[in-house]
């Protein structure tokens, strides 16, 4: 079950940051709308971790709900950190 959330963070890491750069790129110096994948994740994170503990266990592609919420945050913590630094750049550099 470790592996399966591992893989399913990983997935959602690559996914929310592809997403992420491509906001970045194409919207505005003072546009905050980059991080709404991030925001997203993280509410979704919270709702399925929510869900896991009144829910019987479910188990989706090898992990239940708490293990997709837990992967969705890491997910959203690391694109607010690399989506921050990237954001930084593209308005010193612009």
């Amino acid at each position: 079950m470790i592996l399966a959330v591992f893989t399913i963070g990983a997935i959602l890491t690559i996914v929310t940051l592809l997403a992420n750069v491509i906001l970045v790129k194409m919207t505005a110096k003072e546009s905050r709308s980059c991080y709404y994948p991030n925001i997203f994740l993280v509410i979704v994170g919270l709702l399925l971790l929510g869900v896991a503990s009144i829910a019987p266990k479910v188990d989706i592609l090898g992990a239940g709900f708490g293990g997709w919420g837990i992967a969705a945050l890491f997910s959203a913590a690391i694109g607010f950190v690399i989506t921050s630094i990237i954001d930084a750049y593209q308005n010193v550099t612009a």
